[in-house]
């Protein structure tokens, strides 16, 4: 109880942007799973205190990227394909969500920048660049929750998204699936553009649907 009281009374900024820059090390593969994560290295590697390290780890576990093993430290958590498709099913209704809070409440502005993430995904499948692609994916993902202003639903969807992106990752680069993707990408842009929140969440759906079956054949 002292040791989580201790983790727990280092707060601010500054373990806040720890956390965010170890939680990225390990969604971008930086750390790979079941990896130890040893404090006095991550100290040195991002400049903070071992107490601040102790926290960021600490929190970390609790949003299940990272397991805190007894007397032995911790490790990235491995997330098996099973467990990846399990958190999309669960992730479902929630990006449902999103994406019709997200439809009912574009801006003019926001209407424009989606028009041009709209063109910027076309043109990455067009040019083959697959890793530019799959950045704007996770741009979009991102805006969508952030225009659905739904806080719950959206620091709910960070923890799952975080836990599963390697094996999406991992699927974006698997041939003929850029084209696929596209098409359910634009789908789901053009309902939001549109302002039509049945037909986001019928894109949302489809596309989440068809990311499960195509995890499916991975394994």
């Amino acid at each position: 109880m002292t040791d989580v009281l201790d983790e727990q009374s280092v707060k601010g900024p500054a373990v806040a942007d720890l956390t965010a820059a170890i939680r990225r090390a390990i969604v971008d593969g930086e750390f790979a799973p079941n990896q130890r994560l040893i404090e006095a290295d991550l100290s040195a590697t991002f400049g903070a205190s071992r107490a601040a390290v102790r926290t960021a780890l600490f929190e970390l576990a609790g949003d299940g990227l990272v397991d805190r093993l007894p007397n032995r430290g911790s490790r990235v958590r491995a997330i098996s394909l099973e467990e990846a498709i399990e958190i999309l099913e669960v992730r479902a209704g929630l990006e449902e969500l999103c994406a019709a809070k997200a439809a009912e409440r574009i801006s003019p502005a926001e209407v424009a920048e989606f028009t041009r993430l709209r063109q910027d995904l076309l043109a990455a499948v067009t040019a083959g660049d697959l890793l530019g692609y799959s950045g704007l994916n996770q741009q979009l993902d991102q805006r969508i929750r952030e225009l659905s202003r739904h806080a719950t639903a959206i620091g709910i969807l960070e923890r799952l998204h975080a836990q599963s992106v390697r094996h999406q990752f991992r699927l974006a680069f698997q041939p003929g699936r850029a084209g696929v993707s596209v098409r359910e990408h634009v789908a789901i842009l053009d309902a939001v553009i549109a302002r039509d929140p049945q037909a986001a969440v019928e894109a949302i759906r489809a596309h989440l649907r068809s990311v499960i079956e195509a995890l499916r054949a991975l394994g």
